[in-house]
């Protein structure tokens, strides 16, 4: 049982399980930063595009 203690004492103390979860965390917040940047930029630019082609008249046929 004081084995048992001692370990558990030892996992508590030790850093790097708080360590890989911060990294972790950290991980998560830039995903998801870079997934609303992109998301953003696409319907930017696709609004952008749309205006442009509309913008643009069709050559006529001769």
């Amino acid at each position: 049982m004081r084995s048992l203690t001692q370990k558990m004492v030892s996992f508590l103390k030790a850093e790097d399980g708080p360590t890989a979860v911060e990294y972790a965390v950290m991980l998560a917040l830039i995903v998801v930063v870079c997934i609303a940047a992109i998301t953003t930029l696409g319907q930017n630019a696709n609004s952008t595009f749309s205006f442009v082609g509309s913008s643009i008249k069709p050559p006529s046929a001769s």
